[in-house]
Order: structure tokens, then sequence, then C-alpha cells
């Protein structure tokens, strides 16, 4: 267990940081669109036109940047168990029941993740074969990579949790 809390932390480092440098690529290339647009459309500097033809792949790589900074940020709440969650039960059940409650909803969590993960390496390998793509001759399916890649990164935290919980059951250390 010890190995995949480590494994865990030198992820979530790694994830922290691609998110900072993905947060400052977006608002360094979104702050240069909207300057060379503005530059252009209200001072008539023809340069500025130009070097936004330079950057027209700048829009989709910001978009997709979205996409993954959106996986790479549930992962990490999932991590911080700050992640959406439909929780009928906490109120329903006794106190003592709650730890019981985190493993089978760890476990959901980890089923549904799963199947997601399933879901997008198939999507992933009908990208492949289809082709096309996002800019720069970047194929589609590499930036789309961030789908199986969130989903698996989803559903290794929801083992550990499941996990943690199972051992503090085990334990008798019920919170």
């Amino acid at each position: 267990m010890n190995a995949l809390k480590w494994l865990d932390n030198r992820i979530a480092r790694i994830e922290g940081w691609t998110i900072i440098a993905f947060l400052w690529l977006m608002v360094v290339l979104t702050f240069l669109q909207v300057s060379l647009r503005g530059l252009y459309t209200h001072a008539h500097l023809e340069w500025a036109n130009a070097m936004m033809g330079y950057l027209d792949w700048s829009e989709s790589l910001v978009r997709l940047l979205v996409l993954w900074l959106t996986f790479l940020g549930a992962s990490l709440l999932t991590r911080e168990n700050r992640h959406i969650r439909i929780d009928l039960f906490s109120s329903l059940l006794p106190p003592n029941w709650l730890c019981a409650r985190d493993v089978i909803l760890s476990i959901a969590g980890a089923l549904v993740s799963a199947v997601m993960l399933v879901a997008c390496i198939s999507y992933i390998r009908m990208e492949k074969a289809f082709g096309g793509n996002i800019f720069l001759s970047i194929p589609n399916w590499i930036g789309q990579l961030i789908l199986p890649v969130g989903f698996g990164l989803i559903l290794f935290r929801f083992v550990i949790r499941s996990l943690d919980s199972g051992i503090d059951i085990i334990k008798g250390n019920v919170r």
C-alpha cells in the first residue's frame, strides 16, 4: 500500500506541475490572440494580422488544453476525495457505517471509471483508424489520449481510496 501511495504522490506532483504549465500556456496564447486581434482591428496594423496567421493553431491548442486540464483536475480532486458525488446514504446511515459506505462508493466509482476507460480506449482506436489532424499535422488521437489516461488516473485513485477504506474497516479504524 505504501508503494501505491508513493506512486500516487509522484503522479499528483506531475499532474500539479502539468496543470500549472498548461494554464500558463493557455493564458499566454489567449493573450497573444486577443492582443493581435485588437491591434489589427483597432490600430489597423497589418503585421498583427500576419502574426495571427502564424498562430492560427493556438485556438485549437487552447481548446484541447481545456480538456486536459479538466481530466487532470478531476484526477487530483478524486485523490483528495473532493470529486462530485451523489450521496444519499450519509444522512440515512448510522455513523459507524460510513466507512463501509466509503468502500462501496469507491468501488462503484472504480467500476464506472473502468467502464469509461475501456470505452475511451475503443474511441482512441477508432480515431486512430479514422485519421484526421488537430493542428500542425498532429493526429486527433494524440490530443485525445487524455480521455483514457484521465479515466485511468481516476480509476487508480478510486482503487487506492477503496483499499484505504477497506483496510480501515479491517483494522477497526472506523471514522
